[in-house]
Protein backbone atom coordinates (compact mmCIF):
# COMPACT_ATOMS: atom_id res chain seq x y z
CA UNK A 1 0.00 0.00 0.00
CA UNK A 2 1.12 3.67 -1.00
CA UNK A 3 2.61 5.69 1.97
CA UNK A 4 2.48 9.26 1.95
CA UNK A 5 4.94 11.62 3.41
CA UNK A 6 4.27 14.35 5.11
CA UNK A 7 6.46 17.53 5.78
CA UNK A 8 8.33 16.56 8.55
CA UNK A 9 9.46 19.20 11.55
CA UNK A 10 12.87 20.24 10.55
CA UNK A 11 13.66 23.00 13.53
CA UNK A 12 12.00 23.99 17.12
CA UNK A 13 10.63 27.07 15.02
CA UNK A 14 9.01 25.73 12.31
CA UNK A 15 5.81 25.60 11.05
CA UNK A 16 6.16 25.49 7.13
CA UNK A 17 8.66 24.69 4.86
CA UNK A 18 9.43 25.69 0.85
CA UNK A 19 9.97 22.80 -1.19
CA UNK A 20 13.35 23.87 -2.60
CA UNK A 21 13.90 20.73 -4.66
CA UNK A 22 13.08 17.18 -5.57
CA UNK A 23 16.05 15.27 -5.70
CA UNK A 24 13.70 12.11 -6.76
CA UNK A 25 11.02 12.70 -9.45
CA UNK A 26 8.08 10.82 -10.11
CA UNK A 27 8.97 7.19 -11.06
CA UNK A 28 12.66 6.91 -9.27
CA UNK A 29 13.31 4.34 -7.09
CA UNK A 30 13.57 5.01 -3.68
CA UNK A 31 15.28 2.99 -0.27
CA UNK A 32 15.25 4.19 3.28
CA UNK A 33 17.57 6.72 3.82
CA UNK A 34 17.47 8.35 0.16
CA UNK A 35 17.51 11.65 0.20
CA UNK A 36 14.10 12.87 -1.78
CA UNK A 37 13.95 16.74 -1.43
CA UNK A 38 15.53 19.88 0.02
CA UNK A 39 13.22 22.03 2.40
CA UNK A 40 13.91 25.47 2.83
CA UNK A 41 13.37 26.01 7.01
CA UNK A 42 12.93 28.88 9.20
CA UNK A 43 16.31 28.89 9.44
CA UNK A 44 18.25 26.78 6.86
CA UNK A 45 17.62 24.75 3.96
CA UNK A 46 17.63 20.78 4.83
CA UNK A 47 17.37 17.93 2.93
CA UNK A 48 14.59 15.13 4.28
CA UNK A 49 15.07 11.59 4.47
CA UNK A 50 12.79 8.87 3.33
CA UNK A 51 11.85 5.78 5.12
CA UNK A 52 10.23 3.85 3.10
CA UNK A 53 11.53 1.60 -0.14
CA UNK A 54 9.62 1.81 -3.43
CA UNK A 55 8.78 3.92 -5.91
CA UNK A 56 7.92 8.20 -5.93
CA UNK A 57 4.62 7.82 -7.33
CA UNK A 58 3.44 11.36 -7.17
CA UNK A 59 5.14 14.53 -6.18
CA UNK A 60 2.57 16.36 -3.91
CA UNK A 61 3.98 19.93 -3.39
CA UNK A 62 5.44 21.46 -6.69
CA UNK A 63 9.13 23.20 -6.16
CA UNK A 64 8.77 26.59 -4.75
CA UNK A 65 5.76 25.84 -3.07
CA UNK A 66 5.71 26.31 0.78
CA UNK A 67 4.00 23.58 2.73
CA UNK A 68 2.83 23.53 6.30
CA UNK A 69 3.96 20.67 8.91
CA UNK A 70 2.38 17.66 8.12
CA UNK A 71 0.88 18.37 4.98
CA UNK A 72 1.76 15.54 2.05
CA UNK A 73 4.16 16.02 -0.24
CA UNK A 74 5.11 12.67 -1.96
CA UNK A 75 3.64 9.49 -2.13
CA UNK A 76 5.76 6.12 -2.11
CA UNK A 77 4.92 2.62 -3.20
CA UNK A 78 5.10 -0.12 -5.67
CA UNK A 79 5.61 0.49 -9.20
CA UNK A 80 2.58 0.73 -11.42
CA UNK A 81 0.00 0.98 -7.92
CA UNK A 82 -1.85 4.50 -7.92
CA UNK A 83 -1.19 6.92 -5.86
CA UNK A 84 -3.34 8.11 -2.94
CA UNK A 85 -5.42 11.22 -4.11
CA UNK A 86 -5.20 13.97 -1.80
CA UNK A 87 -7.35 16.89 -0.50
CA UNK A 88 -6.87 20.47 -0.88
CA UNK A 89 -6.50 20.52 3.19
CA UNK A 90 -3.98 17.56 2.83
CA UNK A 91 -4.18 14.04 4.04
CA UNK A 92 -5.32 11.19 1.60
CA UNK A 93 -8.78 11.17 0.36
CA UNK A 94 -10.53 7.92 -0.13
CA UNK A 95 -10.36 6.30 -3.69
CA UNK A 96 -14.19 6.54 -4.31
CA UNK A 97 -13.92 10.60 -4.02
CA UNK A 98 -11.32 10.23 -6.80
CA UNK A 99 -13.30 7.86 -9.11
CA UNK A 100 -15.99 10.60 -8.29
CA UNK A 101 -13.83 13.23 -9.42
CA UNK A 102 -13.46 11.69 -12.96
CA UNK A 103 -16.62 10.40 -13.24
CA UNK A 104 -18.23 14.03 -12.65
CA UNK A 105 -15.34 15.38 -14.86
CA UNK A 106 -16.98 12.84 -17.77
CA UNK A 107 -20.55 13.86 -16.71
CA UNK A 108 -19.88 17.00 -17.66
CA UNK A 109 -22.13 18.67 -20.01
CA UNK A 110 -20.47 20.19 -23.28
CA UNK A 111 -20.26 23.77 -22.92
CA UNK A 112 -23.64 25.85 -24.27
CA UNK A 113 -22.80 27.73 -27.49
CA UNK A 114 -23.03 31.38 -26.40
CA UNK A 115 -26.66 33.15 -26.96
CA UNK A 116 -24.65 35.62 -29.61
CA UNK A 117 -23.69 32.55 -31.76
CA UNK A 118 -27.71 31.38 -31.90
CA UNK A 119 -28.63 34.73 -33.13
CA UNK A 120 -30.23 34.55 -36.76
CA UNK A 121 -27.87 35.72 -39.18
CA UNK A 122 -28.59 38.96 -40.68
CA UNK A 123 -30.38 38.09 -44.34
CA UNK A 124 -28.16 39.14 -47.44
CA UNK A 125 -29.65 42.35 -48.74
CA UNK A 126 -30.60 42.49 -52.68
CA UNK A 127 -28.97 43.91 -54.82
CA UNK A 128 -31.37 47.13 -55.24
CA UNK A 129 -31.12 48.07 -51.66
CA UNK A 130 -27.56 47.51 -52.22
CA UNK A 131 -27.92 50.11 -54.75
CA UNK A 132 -29.77 52.17 -52.71
CA UNK A 133 -27.15 52.22 -50.16
CA UNK A 134 -24.47 53.07 -52.60
CA UNK A 135 -26.57 56.04 -53.72
CA UNK A 136 -27.05 57.08 -50.60
CA UNK A 137 -24.31 56.48 -49.05
CA UNK A 138 -21.92 59.77 -50.25
CA UNK A 139 -25.12 62.11 -49.40
CA UNK A 140 -24.91 61.37 -45.97
CA UNK A 141 -21.13 61.38 -45.72
CA UNK A 142 -21.03 65.09 -46.96
CA UNK A 143 -23.72 65.99 -44.37
CA UNK A 144 -21.42 64.64 -41.97
CA UNK A 145 -18.44 66.25 -43.49
CA UNK A 146 -20.38 69.58 -43.63
CA UNK A 147 -21.77 69.53 -40.29
CA UNK A 148 -18.27 68.86 -38.81
CA UNK A 149 -16.81 71.72 -40.55
CA UNK A 150 -19.36 74.03 -39.31
CA UNK A 151 -18.59 72.99 -35.84
CA UNK A 152 -14.86 73.38 -36.38
CA UNK A 153 -15.53 76.96 -37.76
CA UNK A 154 -17.78 77.77 -34.96
CA UNK A 155 -15.13 76.74 -32.12
CA UNK A 156 -12.79 78.50 -34.48
CA UNK A 157 -14.71 81.15 -34.33
CA UNK A 158 -15.18 80.93 -30.66
CA UNK A 159 -11.64 80.52 -29.86
CA UNK A 160 -10.49 83.61 -32.10
CA UNK A 161 -13.52 85.58 -30.42
CA UNK A 162 -11.82 84.81 -27.21
CA UNK A 163 -13.80 87.13 -24.38
CA UNK A 164 -15.78 88.67 -27.74
CA UNK A 165 -18.07 86.09 -27.92
CA UNK A 166 -20.86 87.82 -26.36
CA UNK A 167 -19.81 91.29 -27.78
CA UNK A 168 -22.42 92.27 -30.19
CA UNK A 169 -20.79 93.43 -33.04
CA UNK A 170 -21.81 93.44 -37.10
CA UNK A 171 -19.95 90.63 -39.60
CA UNK A 172 -18.01 92.71 -41.13
CA UNK A 173 -16.83 94.65 -37.56
CA UNK A 174 -15.78 91.24 -36.52
CA UNK A 175 -14.10 90.12 -38.86
CA UNK A 176 -11.97 93.46 -39.62
CA UNK A 177 -10.87 93.65 -35.79
CA UNK A 178 -9.90 90.62 -36.25
CA UNK A 179 -7.62 91.24 -39.46
CA UNK A 180 -5.93 94.39 -37.57
CA UNK A 181 -6.00 92.15 -34.57
CA UNK A 182 -8.19 94.72 -32.24
CA UNK A 183 -10.13 93.46 -28.93
CA UNK A 184 -13.83 94.08 -29.92
CA UNK A 185 -14.60 94.61 -25.93
CA UNK A 186 -12.14 97.55 -25.71
CA UNK A 187 -14.46 98.70 -28.77
CA UNK A 188 -17.08 101.25 -27.81
CA UNK A 189 -19.96 100.61 -30.74
CA UNK A 190 -21.99 103.58 -31.89
CA UNK A 191 -24.46 101.36 -34.02
CA UNK A 192 -28.27 100.48 -33.35
CA UNK A 193 -28.05 98.78 -28.93
CA UNK A 194 -24.48 99.89 -28.80
CA UNK A 195 -23.81 97.20 -31.73
CA UNK A 196 -20.01 97.53 -33.09
CA UNK A 197 -19.82 98.69 -36.48
CA UNK A 198 -16.97 98.88 -38.80
CA UNK A 199 -16.22 102.50 -38.67
CA UNK A 200 -15.60 101.93 -34.74
CA UNK A 201 -13.14 99.34 -35.51
CA UNK A 202 -11.15 101.86 -37.76
CA UNK A 203 -11.47 104.56 -35.46
CA UNK A 204 -10.35 102.28 -32.98
CA UNK A 205 -7.45 101.57 -34.70
CA UNK A 206 -6.16 104.80 -35.47
CA UNK A 207 -6.40 106.03 -32.00
CA UNK A 208 -4.92 102.61 -30.56
CA UNK A 209 -7.58 102.27 -27.63
CA UNK A 210 -8.24 98.27 -28.59
CA UNK A 211 -4.98 96.97 -29.48
CA UNK A 212 -4.56 93.37 -27.45
CA UNK A 213 -2.39 92.47 -24.42
CA UNK A 214 0.47 90.46 -25.37
CA UNK A 215 0.15 86.82 -24.68
CA UNK A 216 1.68 85.70 -21.80
CA UNK A 217 5.02 83.07 -22.70
CA UNK A 218 2.76 80.09 -21.72
CA UNK A 219 4.09 78.71 -18.61
CA UNK A 220 6.54 75.84 -17.97
CA UNK A 221 5.18 72.00 -17.43
CA UNK A 222 4.73 71.44 -14.42
CA UNK A 223 8.04 68.47 -13.68
CA UNK A 224 5.99 65.13 -13.60
CA UNK A 225 7.64 62.22 -10.75
CA UNK A 226 10.94 61.28 -11.60
CA UNK A 227 10.68 57.93 -13.47
CA UNK A 228 11.79 55.23 -11.46
CA UNK A 229 15.83 54.23 -11.69
CA UNK A 230 14.50 50.26 -11.16
CA UNK A 231 11.81 47.97 -11.53
CA UNK A 232 9.62 47.94 -8.89
CA UNK A 233 8.89 44.92 -7.36
CA UNK A 234 7.18 42.25 -4.32
CA UNK A 235 9.42 40.04 -2.62
CA UNK A 236 7.58 37.29 -1.11
CA UNK A 237 8.98 36.70 2.69
CA UNK A 238 10.27 33.67 3.18
CA UNK A 239 10.45 31.14 6.37
CA UNK A 240 13.68 32.40 7.53
CA UNK A 241 12.51 36.32 7.16
CA UNK A 242 9.37 35.48 8.88
CA UNK A 243 11.06 33.88 11.49
CA UNK A 244 13.72 36.67 12.04
CA UNK A 245 11.32 39.14 12.31
CA UNK A 246 9.20 37.05 14.86
CA UNK A 247 12.10 36.72 16.71
CA UNK A 248 13.26 40.13 16.61
CA UNK A 249 9.72 41.84 17.80
CA UNK A 250 9.54 39.75 20.16
CA UNK A 251 12.78 40.44 21.65
CA UNK A 252 12.68 44.09 21.41
CA UNK A 253 9.09 44.33 23.00
CA UNK A 254 9.30 41.83 25.50
CA UNK A 255 13.23 42.04 26.75
CA UNK A 256 13.86 46.07 28.42
CA UNK A 257 16.77 46.87 26.12
CA UNK A 258 19.86 48.65 27.78
CA UNK A 259 22.72 50.32 25.93
CA UNK A 260 26.39 50.61 26.82
CA UNK A 261 29.43 51.96 24.99
CA UNK A 262 32.96 51.69 25.30
CA UNK A 263 35.94 52.66 23.31
CA UNK A 264 38.73 50.41 22.92
CA UNK A 265 42.14 50.82 21.28
CA UNK A 266 41.95 48.78 18.47
CA UNK A 267 46.14 48.73 17.75
CA UNK A 268 47.10 45.64 19.57
CA UNK A 269 44.77 43.21 17.78
CA UNK A 270 44.82 44.49 14.67
CA UNK A 271 49.05 44.34 15.26
CA UNK A 272 48.67 40.61 17.13
CA UNK A 273 46.53 39.24 14.00
CA UNK A 274 49.26 40.80 11.62
CA UNK A 275 52.23 39.18 13.69
CA UNK A 276 50.08 35.68 13.75
CA UNK A 277 49.02 35.73 10.12
CA UNK A 278 52.91 36.96 8.73
CA UNK A 279 54.04 33.66 11.06
CA UNK A 280 51.30 31.42 10.35
CA UNK A 281 49.16 32.04 7.32
CA UNK A 282 51.55 30.48 4.74
CA UNK A 283 51.86 27.11 6.64
CA UNK A 284 49.64 24.14 5.01
CA UNK A 285 46.97 23.38 7.66
CA UNK A 286 48.74 19.89 8.98
CA UNK A 287 51.77 22.45 10.23
CA UNK A 288 49.15 24.94 12.13
CA UNK A 289 48.61 27.18 9.12
CA UNK A 290 45.91 29.56 9.65
CA UNK A 291 45.12 32.55 8.66
CA UNK A 292 43.22 34.81 11.70
CA UNK A 293 40.67 37.73 11.47
CA UNK A 294 39.75 40.66 13.43
CA UNK A 295 36.14 38.86 14.17
CA UNK A 296 38.24 35.90 14.86
CA UNK A 297 40.17 37.60 18.35
CA UNK A 298 36.67 39.37 18.81
CA UNK A 299 35.24 36.64 19.68
CA UNK A 300 37.88 34.70 21.58
CA UNK A 301 38.24 37.92 23.50
CA UNK A 302 34.03 37.82 24.28
CA UNK A 303 34.50 34.23 25.56
CA UNK A 304 37.22 35.06 27.62
CA UNK A 305 35.68 38.26 28.99
CA UNK A 306 32.74 35.71 30.75
CA UNK A 307 35.38 34.51 32.65
CA UNK A 308 35.96 37.92 34.48
CA UNK A 309 32.19 38.44 34.27
CA UNK A 310 29.61 35.61 34.22
CA UNK A 311 27.10 37.60 35.42
CA UNK A 312 26.89 38.81 31.49
CA UNK A 313 26.19 34.92 30.58
CA UNK A 314 22.59 34.57 32.09
CA UNK A 315 19.29 33.73 30.56
CA UNK A 316 15.50 34.82 31.75
CA UNK A 317 13.26 32.22 32.64
CA UNK A 318 10.46 33.75 33.74
CA UNK A 319 10.24 32.56 37.07
CA UNK A 320 14.19 32.14 37.58
CA UNK A 321 17.53 33.46 36.22
CA UNK A 322 20.04 30.75 34.30
CA UNK A 323 23.59 31.48 35.13
CA UNK A 324 25.06 29.28 32.61
CA UNK A 325 28.49 27.27 33.50
CA UNK A 326 29.50 27.38 29.71
CA UNK A 327 29.73 30.16 26.84
CA UNK A 328 27.99 28.73 23.94
CA UNK A 329 28.96 31.94 21.59
CA UNK A 330 26.52 32.76 18.59
CA UNK A 331 27.91 35.58 16.29
CA UNK A 332 26.02 36.83 12.89
CA UNK A 333 26.31 35.81 9.66
CA UNK A 334 24.95 38.00 6.80
CA UNK A 335 23.75 35.98 3.91
CA UNK A 336 21.48 37.43 1.22
CA UNK A 337 18.03 36.93 2.14
CA UNK A 338 18.52 37.08 5.89
CA UNK A 339 20.80 36.62 9.01
CA UNK A 340 22.40 33.40 10.47
CA UNK A 341 23.53 33.44 13.90
CA UNK A 342 25.86 29.98 14.34
CA UNK A 343 27.14 29.01 17.64
CA UNK A 344 30.43 28.22 18.72
CA UNK A 345 30.08 25.11 21.33
CA UNK A 346 32.13 25.88 24.88
CA UNK A 347 34.09 28.90 23.49
CA UNK A 348 35.46 29.52 26.75
CA UNK A 349 37.67 25.85 26.54
CA UNK A 350 38.17 26.79 22.68
CA UNK A 351 41.56 28.01 21.92
CA UNK A 352 42.34 31.15 19.03
CA UNK A 353 43.07 28.64 16.66
CA UNK A 354 39.77 26.06 17.57
CA UNK A 355 37.27 29.63 17.33
CA UNK A 356 38.95 30.59 13.62
CA UNK A 357 38.70 27.18 12.38
CA UNK A 358 34.94 26.55 13.48
CA UNK A 359 34.02 30.20 12.69
CA UNK A 360 34.95 29.62 9.13
CA UNK A 361 33.47 26.05 9.08
CA UNK A 362 30.41 27.79 10.36
CA UNK A 363 30.32 30.64 7.99
CA UNK A 364 30.84 28.93 5.18
CA UNK A 365 27.08 26.46 6.45
CA UNK A 366 25.67 29.61 6.62
CA UNK A 367 26.52 30.92 3.42
CA UNK A 368 25.20 28.03 1.89
CA UNK A 369 22.77 27.31 4.23
CA UNK A 370 23.80 23.87 5.08
CA UNK A 371 23.58 24.36 9.15
CA UNK A 372 21.68 22.13 10.90
CA UNK A 373 19.48 23.41 13.64
CA UNK A 374 21.89 22.03 16.50
CA UNK A 375 24.36 24.20 14.85
CA UNK A 376 22.63 27.62 15.68
CA UNK A 377 20.56 26.69 18.74
CA UNK A 378 21.73 27.06 22.59
CA UNK A 379 23.43 30.47 22.47
CA UNK A 380 24.08 32.04 26.08
CA UNK A 381 25.93 35.16 24.35
CA UNK A 382 26.03 37.04 20.70
CA UNK A 383 28.49 39.21 18.99
CA UNK A 384 27.76 40.95 15.78
CA UNK A 385 30.15 42.73 13.83
CA UNK A 386 29.48 45.08 11.25
CA UNK A 387 32.95 46.40 11.24
CA UNK A 388 34.11 45.21 7.70
CA UNK A 389 31.50 47.29 6.54
CA UNK A 390 32.93 50.46 7.91
CA UNK A 391 30.40 51.01 10.66
CA UNK A 392 31.57 52.76 13.66
CA UNK A 393 28.96 51.86 16.08
CA UNK A 394 25.56 50.75 16.49
CA UNK A 395 23.58 48.72 19.08
CA UNK A 396 22.31 45.42 18.18
CA UNK A 397 19.26 43.52 19.15
CA UNK A 398 19.29 41.16 21.77
CA UNK A 399 19.34 37.68 20.23
CA UNK A 400 16.61 35.61 22.48
CA UNK A 401 17.13 33.81 24.93
CA UNK A 402 20.75 35.96 25.14
CA UNK A 403 20.50 38.20 28.27
CA UNK A 404 22.85 40.36 26.27
CA UNK A 405 24.58 41.24 22.46
CA UNK A 406 27.82 42.70 21.57
CA UNK A 407 28.04 45.15 18.52
CA UNK A 408 31.74 45.88 17.18
CA UNK A 409 32.33 48.57 15.08
CA UNK A 410 35.36 49.40 12.48
CA UNK A 411 38.66 50.17 13.66
CA UNK A 412 39.28 54.03 12.85
CA UNK A 413 42.05 56.20 12.90
CA UNK A 414 41.70 59.09 15.01
CA UNK A 415 43.26 62.15 16.65
CA UNK A 416 43.54 61.10 20.31
CA UNK A 417 45.02 62.74 23.53
CA UNK A 418 47.97 60.53 24.84
CA UNK A 419 48.89 60.04 28.76
CA UNK A 420 51.26 63.30 27.89
CA UNK A 421 48.60 65.68 26.53
CA UNK A 422 49.86 65.53 23.32
CA UNK A 423 47.47 65.11 20.49
CA UNK A 424 48.61 61.58 18.51
CA UNK A 425 47.32 59.26 15.40
CA UNK A 426 45.77 56.48 17.47
CA UNK A 427 42.94 53.32 16.39
CA UNK A 428 39.94 53.12 17.96
CA UNK A 429 36.93 50.49 18.03
CA UNK A 430 33.63 51.12 19.73
CA UNK A 431 32.29 48.43 21.43
CA UNK A 432 28.36 48.34 22.22
CA UNK A 433 26.55 46.41 24.77
CA UNK A 434 22.68 46.21 24.47
CA UNK A 435 21.44 44.25 27.82
CA UNK A 436 18.28 42.43 29.05
CA UNK A 437 17.27 44.55 32.28
CA UNK A 438 15.39 41.81 33.76
CA UNK A 439 18.53 39.84 33.84
CA UNK A 440 21.64 42.01 34.15
CA UNK A 441 21.87 45.94 35.50
CA UNK A 442 23.73 48.83 33.69
CA UNK A 443 26.69 47.63 36.46
CA UNK A 444 27.13 44.59 35.40
CA UNK A 445 27.27 44.96 31.54
CA UNK A 446 29.81 48.19 32.13
CA UNK A 447 31.64 45.71 34.17
CA UNK A 448 31.99 43.02 31.48
CA UNK A 449 32.78 46.01 28.99
CA UNK A 450 35.98 46.97 30.91
CA UNK A 451 36.80 43.14 30.97
CA UNK A 452 36.41 43.26 27.02
CA UNK A 453 38.47 46.28 26.76
CA UNK A 454 41.38 45.24 28.95
CA UNK A 455 41.54 41.72 27.02
CA UNK A 456 41.65 43.58 23.83
CA UNK A 457 43.97 46.16 24.59
CA UNK A 458 46.69 43.00 25.75
CA UNK A 459 45.26 40.34 23.71
CA UNK A 460 47.85 38.41 24.40
CA UNK A 461 46.38 36.97 27.20
CA UNK A 462 43.80 35.24 24.95
CA UNK A 463 47.29 32.87 23.82
CA UNK A 464 47.59 31.43 27.19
Amino acid sequence: MAEIIEMPKLSDTMTTGTLVNWLKQEGDSVSAGDMICEVETDKATMEVECFEDGVILKHYAKEGESVAIGQPICAVGEKGEEAPAVEAGGGASSDDSGKSAKESESKAEPAKEPESSKEPKEAPKSEETKGEKEDKQPKAEDAQKEEAKDASDDEDAKADAGDDKDVKVSPLARKLAKEKGLVLSMIKGTGPGGRIVRDDVLKAEKEGTAKPQPKQAPAAAAAGPAAPFIEEKTIPVTNMRSSIARALVGSKTQAPHFYLQIEVDGKPITDLRAALNHKLSNLPAEQGGVKFTVNDLILKAAAEAVRRVPAINREWKGDKIVQHGGVQLAFGVAIDDGLLTPVIRDAHAKSLRQIAFEAKDLIGKARNKKLKPNEMSGSTLTVTNLGMFGISDFYGIINPPNAAILSVGATVKTPIVDENDNITIGYRMKVGLSGDHRVIDGAVGAQYLQALKDILETPSVMLV
